[in-house]
């Protein structure tokens, strides 16, 4: 049994009760089945074609740890309970339900036959026995028995939460926000600066990260009336965030432009000093853009709309944008995920048969095909970031022995790591591409022969930025918006690209993957916690695996135009 299927078990067996109970909150059924999972999963899950419901929620009980093992919410040891009112009579309860639990939970045998130990977390959504002063009943009557019972203290709890976490006053929660929120449950406050590494850890995974992956699986999960709101992905990708709709309802306008693109930016200035600093996209002519607001700021609009399968929001300068009088939107573009079978397909650079491209030799245009190279093979976000680590840790690519991606004088390999990581991940980026001729051609039906210098280029950096934008959503590839976007994304198994094009074009530009956050390497994130700089891995003029390089370095001067991209 997997843990998508206990999901289906958990909705199709309480998400009426559920979604009644959320009338008029933010919290989403998802939320709610991915905070089960987290907390009582683990006996729920293998038990739950075993036992009626009623006795299952009867063992949903657990947290078995004393104060010698780093517990610090009361009551920390039988001593502390017993010494308060109706303390023994709680005790006797709590090492009851750890008794009864452990005749199901193998796990918990050896510690249920200690006399002393007791349980300190019950109900299908884990109250803990801190609250016992405040609300006695609950654990005296054995309150958590009854599933709606423990909802609704739940839902109290996550309110409360909401308000530590200084969300309460937003009527809609971002799945990010609903999860934050999550961690203020488990661990009494959130902090923005730490994203998701936050409440209990096992030492490699944190309360907040495996709430945010159970969140996502059960997106791919319909309930008995609940469509699921992610595609089931496919073994070896990621269920990524669809494409969001635009929302702001002002006029809409067109992009009216002849000499470059409009700069999109993040406030409504320009920077003397660096005109390109607060630059996040830059829209084509023809682009529409729908206003936010009918007030201008320093003769900025500040619009909203969606460009390459990306969601941007920010300043426009409203001299070029002229309205449009039929009022219709732009079709969104949304990335195809299997390949193209037909027309113009992915390439690769032919090679010798019975040759072997390999990490240690003089980069060329061959893709690596060593044997038993690491692939992206997982189901779950926690496997798929295995695999994403597994090939970062195979590539090395500050290994001074794997000289394809060793810089040379004046001559870096970027382009060719990036390739390597997307190619072990099973996705296309090209490390060659077809010639206009060539793509002419297969356009029109025609069989055309990959051979290089003739029908296929090699491709650098520069390349892979207008590939990206002319061809990466028929190959699955789309826009993320924002730092934050892309550094969740890729955090939950997805491949994230930063790709940026220099403005002299025989200079070369520079590409990084965005790699998933691990137990020892993290992204760096503001105080309010938005991303400002993604964890990255890199082969350029300073080759390393893991880092953040330089912050934005993307919007230096050298540099025409930038983008983020994600592959699910």
């Amino acid at each position: 049994m997997s843990i998508v299927d206990d999901l289906q078990w958990f909705k199709r067996t309480f998400q009426e009760t559920i979604s009644a109970a959320l009338a008029g909150s933010p919290f989403s059924v998802d939320l709610l089945t991915a905070i089960a999972a987290q907390e009582t999963g683990q006996i729920w899950g293998p038990l739950r074609n075993a036992l009626p419901v009623d006795e299952l929620l009867q063992i949903c009980v657990g947290d078995t740890l004393d104060a010698d093992k780093g517990r610090k919410a009361f009551p920390r040891t039988k001593a502390d309970l017993i010494a308060i009112p109706n303390g023994g009579q709680m005790f006797t309860i709590a090492h009851q339900a750890l008794v009864a639990m452990a005749a199901h939970v193998p796990a918990f045998a050896a510690v249920s036959k200690r006399p002393d130990k007791f349980c300190h977390g019950f109900g299908v959504f884990q109250v803990d026995l801190q609250f016992f002063k405040s609300d006695p009943d609950y654990f005296l009557g054995r309150r958590w028995h009854q599933f709606d019972v423990c909802l609704v203290r739940c839902l109290q709890e996550l309110k409360a939460a909401a308000k530590r976490a200084h969300l309460d006053s937003k009527q809609t929660l971002t799945d990010l926000e609903q999860v934050h929120v999550a961690i203020s449950y488990n661990a009494g406050s959130f902090t923005p600066s730490k994203g998701l590494k936050q409440g209990f850890s096992d030492g490699k995974v944190f309360y907040g990260e495996r709430v945010f992956d159970l969140l996502r699986l059960s997106q791919t999960v319909p309930g008995p009336a609940l469509r699921a709101t992610m595609e089931v992905p496919a073994p070896g990708t990621a269920a990524i965030a669809p494409v969001a709709a635009v929302t702001a309802t002002g006029a809409l306008f067109e992009v009216n432009v002849k000499d470059s693109p409009l700069r999109l930016r993040s406030e409504p200035q320009i920077k003397q000093a660096a005109p390109g600093a607060n630059v996040i996209a830059h829209l084509p002519d023809g682009h529409r853009v729908r206003q936010i607001s009918p007030r201008l700021v320093r003769g900025f609009a500040e619009v909203e709309t969606r460009l390459n399968g990306g969601a941007f929001r920010g300043f426009a300068a409203a001299k070029f944008l002229v309205p449009v009088p039929d009022d219709a939107e732009a079709p969104a573009i949304v990335p195809i995920p299997p390949p193209p079978a037909s027309g113009v397909v992915a390439v690769l650079a032919p090679r010798t048969p019975g040759s072997v491209t390999r990490r240690t030799g003089i980069a060329g245009a061959q893709s690596l095909n060593e044997p038993d190279q690491p692939r992206r093979s997982g189901h779950t976000p926690e496997e798929l970031r295995d695999d994403l680590a597994a090939i970062v840790d195979y590539l090395a690519v500050d290994k001074m022995s794997h000289k394809r991606y060793q810089p040379r004088p004046g001559v870096t390999f970027c382009n060719i790591y990036a390739h390597d990581f997307c190619h072990l991940a099973g996705l296309y980026l090209p490390r060659v591409w077809w010639t206009p001729d060539a793509i002419e051609n297969l356009a029109a039906g025609r069989t055309v022969d990959p051979r290089l210098g003739s029908t296929i280029d090699e491709q650098r950096a520069n390349d892979l930025f207008r590939w990206l934008n002319g061809f990466g959503p028929r190959f699955g590839w789309r826009r993320a918006g924002t730092l934050t976007e892309l550094q969740t994304e890729v955090n939950v198994g997805c491949v994230g690209l930063i790709v940026a094009r220099r403005k002299l074009e025989g200079r070369s530009g520079h590409i990084v993957v965005v790699v998933p956050e691990t137990a020892d390497e993290r992204a760096r994130r503001s105080s309010s916690g938005e991303v400002i700089a993604p964890l990255q891995s890199q082969a350029g003029a300073r080759n390393f695996p893991y880092g953040t390089s330089t912050l934005r370095w993307w919007a230096a001067e050298q540099f025409a135009d930038s983008a983020f991209w994600l592959h699910a």
